[in-house]
């Protein structure tokens, strides 16, 4: 399983922006006020199809937004989905991924939001005085070919963002293929070779059953009974996988194709180009196939054919005028009695294309350890490939509502949480950052969740006798690196330095192999637990967070967890 290489596409279609004056009429209190809402290009306080007209004629150049369709905002402090942090920003209403442009990209998660009726509210925090009313003056610097505009809009304040609306997915600033909210469409092309067959040789249906069939609790191969019952089971239904497999043998022997997935890719399409439409394996409307998985018979060369996941790198090969997008290839066969490897590993594969990395290490030689997260708490999919999703995942997918993420307030000394077990549609987790949390959760900060073994954990339970679960912590350093040409997270799975102690994307406290490293009612986590420290200038976990976790009593509401400052 490879490191995900997708490559950032750029569409340079920018609105210039400029800065806004801002006055406001004051009432008794300080608190947080809505000034706007991501998508709103018209301004009658919510995304729907409307703005989606207005953004399509812009990225067409057809009608340029203006200070009337996108208003911008200067200000101090700001949040979105409710949650804030410090700094001064701009902010424009169109610009919804906030990369400075208005694009395509723009474009896809407006019809996202107004696909599922919610976009993200954008508040300010007023020190001292909150509006009733909130006037903004915005001027927009036009190119050398338009003039100078200046527009004022009132924003009447509303209601507190709705709580049981999923987070915006911090992984959508990841270069990615594969969206991890709403509908992913996979294609699948189930082929073997005139010298390399199948040892069971399963129609295009029985495949389709296995990778996009409902749920089954019954099935011997549970969790991993299909791939879109596994993700929406850990995603409680915020990601739908779907698609069509399509079953192929090949014009050559596969040693044709053991060096060039690319040959073998164009050919499947070409193959079916004249029966199939393939413009609807395109879950997030950009214009590109969301992912295409090619799997080939177990008896393949495994050097050559193990699983793994990337870009296609075929910009310029169009299948039904759309782009061929996350390539994934393995030699996973499905057997009558068994198709966990085929769902587990194309499931690990998927999260590449949603834009995780893999949790366990790279090495290029010598006898070292592999593995990422040790203990009986270090199972997650994108390491071990055996368990579910863990809260960090989970998190940055987009898999979590607002109600359902609690972030530790230092300000306000010792606080007391619940985690419900994060195998329920109640799952939660708890937030210690180190400093001021990024909106988007791009910072370091340490991850608490209440795991249990049933559900999408049920294999290593019932497979490896791992019986474990209870409250695990996981550090988090979660920077980005951006090259102008892709984007991805700064550490993923090699860490700072080379002997592995370094900064990594994700560890786990207490990461020590065949140990328990969950905790339980009575256990006390503080920097004298491995792994429960922050970063220092080399990269060490070494610098006290000067706080303290005890775990509390286990009720049928989940465990309950108070933090204080030491």
């Amino acid at each position: 399983m490879k490191r995900n290489d997708l490559l950032k596409k750029s569409i340079n279609v920018a609105v210039a922006a400029g800065i806004s004056a801002t006055t406001a009429a004051a009432v008794a209190q300080a608190d947080w006020q809505q000034i706007g809402v991501m998508g709103d290009l018209n301004n009658d306080g919510k995304a729907n199809v409307a703005d989606l007209v207005l953004m399509t004629e812009h990225i067409n150049n057809k009608t340029k937004l203006t200070n009337n369709n996108a208003y911008f905002i200067d200000y101090a402090y700001v949040g979105l989905n409710g949650r804030g942090f410090k700094g001064e920003k701009y902010f424009c209403t169109a610009d919804i991924n906030e990369d400075n442009i208005v694009d395509v990209f723009d474009l896809i998660m407006l019809k996202k939001y107004v696909a599922d009726l919610w976009s993200e509210p954008v508040w300010k925090w007023y020190d001292e005085e909150i509006p009733q009313e909130t006037t903004v003056t915005t001027t927009e610097f036009a190119t050398s070919t338009e003039t100078t505009t200046t527009t004022t809009t009132t924003v009447s304040a509303t209601e507190p963002v709705d709580p049981n609306a999923p987070i915006y997915p911090p992984i959508s600033d990841i270069t990615r293929n594969v969206p991890s909210q709403g509908e992913a469409d996979i294609v699948i092309f189930y082929v073997d070779f005139p010298d390399c067959k199948y040892k069971y040789d399963l129609s295009a249906e029985q495949v389709d059953e296995i990778a996009f069939g409902g749920e089954n609790t019954y099935s011997t191969s549970y969790p991993f009974d299909s791939i879109s019952a596994f993700y929406n089971r850990s995603s409680n239904g915020i990601s739908q996988i779907k698609g069509k497999t399509f079953r192929y043998t090949a014009k050559e022997n596969i040693s044709s194709y053991d060096n060039d997935k690319k040959k073998l890719l164009k050919e499947c399409y070409k193959a079916f180009e004249d029966s199939a439409d393939f413009r609807k394996f395109d879950g997030d409307g950009n214009g590109v196939i969301d992912a295409t998985i090619i799997t080939v018979p177990e008896e393949s060369d495994d050097d050559a054919w193990w699983a793994c996941a990337g870009p296609s790198g075929l910009d310029a090969f169009l299948v039904d005028g759309m782009k061929v997008g996350h390539l994934i290839t393995g030699d996973c066969e499905i057997t009558p009695d068994n198709n966990i490897d085929f769902v587990r590993n194309y499931s690990h594969e998927i999260g590449h294309g949603m834009g995780l990395p893999d949790y366990y290490r790279y090495v290029e030689h010598g006898d070292v350890d592999f593995e990422g997260l040790h203990g009986l708490a270090g199972i997650e999919l994108m390491d071990d490939a055996l368990s579910d999703f863990g809260a960090v995942s989970k998190l940055h997918l987009g898999w979590y509502k607002n109600s359902q993420i609690q972030v530790y307030d230092y300000s306000k000394g010792m606080q007391t949480y619940t985690l419900s077990s994060s195998q329920t549609e109640n799952s939660n987790c708890l937030i210690i950052p180190c400093g001021e949390l990024d909106s988007k959760y791009k910072s370091e900060y340490f991850v608490i969740e209440y795991n249990t073994n049933d559900r999408n954990n049920a294999y290593m339970r019932d497979v490896y006798y791992n019986e474990g679960s209870g409250i695990r912590v996981y550090h988090v350093n979660a920077e980005i690196y951006d090259n102008g040409y892709w984007v991805s997270y700064k550490y993923e799975s090699n860490d700072s330095n080379s002997d592995g102690s370094g900064k990594r994307f994700i560890r786990i406290t207490d990461d020590v192999e065949g140990y328990d490293n969950y905790y339980h009612t009575g256990d006390i986590i503080d920097s004298s637990v491995s792994g429960f420290c922050w970063y220092d200038e080399n990269g060490l976990e070494s610098v006290d967070p000067n706080v303290r976790i005890t775990i509390g009593e286990l009720t049928e509401n989940g465990y309950s967890v108070t933090v204080e400052n030491t």
